[in-house]
């Protein structure tokens, strides 16, 4: 997948799911969140935005905590992935 996000936007892949409960109940596809926990696929180049400079401090292939309905779900190349702005990322998850 190329895509190269503008600004202060970062592009993030879904982590699967959990398909079973801690108690061991298996899940149907309609069952289970919107996963929060998400890899970093890209990086915009950060700047001025909004008239704040803004530094980029995540970095791709780091794990994300995102705010549950952040951000615009997109489709390129057949991959489904969502693109947030770097204030919408909650935690570094390592």
């Amino acid at each position: 997948m190329k895509i190269r996000p503008l600004a202060d936007r970062v592009v993030i892949k879904n982590v699967e799911a959990e398909e079973t409960t801690k108690s061991g109940i298996i899940l149907t596809g309609s069952a289970k969140e919107k996963p929060q926990v998400c890899e970093v696929v890209a990086v915009g180049p950060g700047g001025l935005v909004e008239g704040n400079q803004v530094e980029m401090t995540v970095k791709v292939g780091d794990k994300v905590l995102i705010a549950k309905y952040a951000g615009t779900e997109v489709k390129v190349d057949g991959e489904e992935c969502t693109i947030v702005r770097q204030s919408d990322i909650l935690a570094v998850v390592e």
